[in-house]
């Protein structure tokens, strides 16, 4: 007979929330690296990345989804269309309610979504961003999303506030969380960290780079596709270099000029960035040629959607 301290769990948990909550942060904080980008623009994630927490008690598949929203465009649509066919395949749907914004009509559609899931669904509510609120804000803020559970008729199995960035309660919201999900074997092998192919982490990594100090509208019009991908060949094995060639879309001529900059000075920071996080995400020294083209707003078009990923 198996006690409970020998009780190996595994699942999928998923955070939601509306754009900028923190769910990229926090996948990122529980999984001990990066496996999301970060941005202080809304909706800088637009795929569906899995970071996989390793624990002697369980294995937590954490699916980190765009943030909701009212779509304006085809783009927008899809985004929210992958953030609802996710929460049905998982066992726990942590909602993001940053602590330093008081709850919102976006919070609440997303809540009203989430109290019609299927029964076996475990809800819980994560306060992000308590780095940055007062302790009687963040006190009011509890009792919010208490009251909004309460109102929809969601039973909370927890409410945790937490700080992905000054690691605050991160390990205690593992704990519950691996609590949470059903008893049962692995669902990745040891030392795996993400289930997203090195080429979407690669293009996410160099987007990531080229969100950084942009402005207004821009953010939403960069997409990156990597094209090639490989070990140059005729290297030494003991001094390894990998080749990655990508292009960095936008939508107009006019954004084209943003990205590159005066002299191609803006292009060749981006590059520098990016190069140094793939580096480290791939562990070998980078070698990466970055080009700019247009695919005229491709947002909106089903085409141009389909041919960058979407």
């Amino acid at each position: 007979m198996s006690s409970e301290a020998d009780t190996f769990r595994s699942g999928f948990v998923s955070f939601v929330g509306r754009p900028n909550a923190g769910k990229s942060t926090l996948t990122n904080a529980l999984v001990g690296t990066k496996v999301a980008i970060t941005s202080d623009k809304p909706q800088t994630t637009r795929t569906v990345v899995r970071g996989i927490v390793h624990r002697a008690d369980g294995q937590l598949v954490l699916v980190d989804t765009p943030g909701l929203h009212r779509p304006r465009t085809l783009l927008g649509e899809r985004l929210n269309d992958l953030v609802e066919a996710t929460w049905t395949e998982v066992d726990v749907v942590a909602i993001c309610f940053p602590a330093n914004e008081k709850i919102g009509p976006g919070d609440r559609r997303i809540a009203e979504n989430v109290s019609k899931l299927k029964k076996g669904i475990k809800r819980v509510a994560v306060a992000t961003k308590t780095d940055l609120a007062s302790p009687e804000r963040i006190g009011e803020h509890l009792l919010d999303i208490q009251a909004l559970g309460a109102d929809l008729g969601i039973e909370w199995a927890e409410i945790v506030p937490v700080s992905s960035k000054a690691g605050d309660q991160i390990g205690l919201l593992a704990d519950l969380l691996v609590a949470l999900l059903p008893e049962g074997p692995p669902l990745y092998p040891e030392g795996d960290l993400t289930d997203s192919p090195d080429e979407i982490l690669v293009g996410e990594l160099i987007r990531e780079a080229a969100l950084d100090g942009v402005r207004d509208e821009l953010p939403h019009s960069i997409a990156v596709v990597v094209e090639e991908m490989g070990l140059r060949e005729d290297r030494p094995e003991d001094k390894p270099l990998m080749d990655v060639h990508a292009s960095l879309y936008v939508e107009r001529d006019s954004q084209k000029g943003i990205v590159i900059g005066h002299k191609g000075s803006r292009l060749k920071d981006v590059g520098k960035r990016a190069r140094l996080q793939i580096a480290e995400l791939l562990g070998v020294p980078v070698f990466l040629d970055l080009h700019v083209k247009i695919a005229k707003d491709w947002q909106r078009d089903p085409r141009q959607l389909r041919k960058l990923g979407f």
